[in-house]
């Protein structure tokens, strides 16, 4: 019996060493990890209530730098970069989804399903122009050749 096929499960296990899994879930857990920070605060600490709007702006521009991280570390591959926000959002999702639980009102203004949906098609539409952006670097270097007409 081959060794290779009874470890058959390990080949997904080591796929996390791929870099797209790997900033995805960092960018999930953290993510994650000022969304419950910044709800926790807003509901649990009546002392920061006079500061309500710059903890929200605070914590908002927070969210918008952790999610940057898979646009800027795949810049020249725009799957990855969707796919790496896209897992690193549904983390988020994920830990809405657990908050919804004890915060009940939570998703009176905006469900799991639709946090999830605001954040894919935020990466799916920063995925779909550096796309564009890469094809027209691209076509800028590539010469213009000039096409030969046959004659009959």
């Amino acid at each position: 019996m081959n060794a290779r096929s009874q470890l058959a499960g390990l080949d997904r296990f080591l796929s996390l060493r791929d870099s797209t899994l790997r900033i995805g879930i960092f960018t999930g857990v953290t993510l994650s990890a000022v969304f419950t920070a910044w709800l926790l605060i807003a509901n649990r600490v009546p002392q920061f209530e006079r500061f309500a709007t710059l903890r929200n702006l605070a914590a908002a521009g927070t969210l918008l730098v952790l999610m940057s991280i898979p646009v800027l570390r795949f810049l020249a591959s725009p799957v990855r970069m969707f796919v790496s926000g896209t897992v690193g959002w549904a983390l988020a999702s994920l830990c809405y989804v657990s908050m919804e639980m004890y915060f009940p009102r939570l998703d009176s203004r905006m469900g799991a399903l639709h946090v999830f949906m605001l954040g894919a098609i935020a990466y799916g539409f920063l995925a779909v122009l550096d796309w564009v952006v890469n094809i027209c670097r691209l076509a800028r270097r590539q010469p213009i050749v000039a096409a030969r007409r046959r004659s009959l």
